[in-house]
């Protein structure tokens, strides 16, 4: 698994985990949503995403969409 697949993977979770949480808790749960989805179009535009960043930290191998800077 690369670094783009993981993002994306955790992303969904995210999401998913969002929309059960706003519908058994809270819809206060959906800004959690509102947050993956914003981060995940300011990293479309500007290639930065914190997770990327952490996860090669821990040595994972880049991807295309994210590969690894110096």
């Amino acid at each position: 698994m690369n670094i783009d697949r993981a993002v994306l993977g955790f992303a969904g979770t995210m999401i998913l985990a969002s929309v059960a949480l706003a519908y058994f808790v809270s819809p206060y749960w959906l800004w959690l949503a509102v947050f993956v989805g914003a981060n995940l179009l300011q990293s479309s535009f500007s290639g930065f995403c914190p997770l990327a960043r952490i996860l090669a930290r821990f040595g994972m191998q880049p991807g295309c969409a994210f590969p690894r800077r110096s």
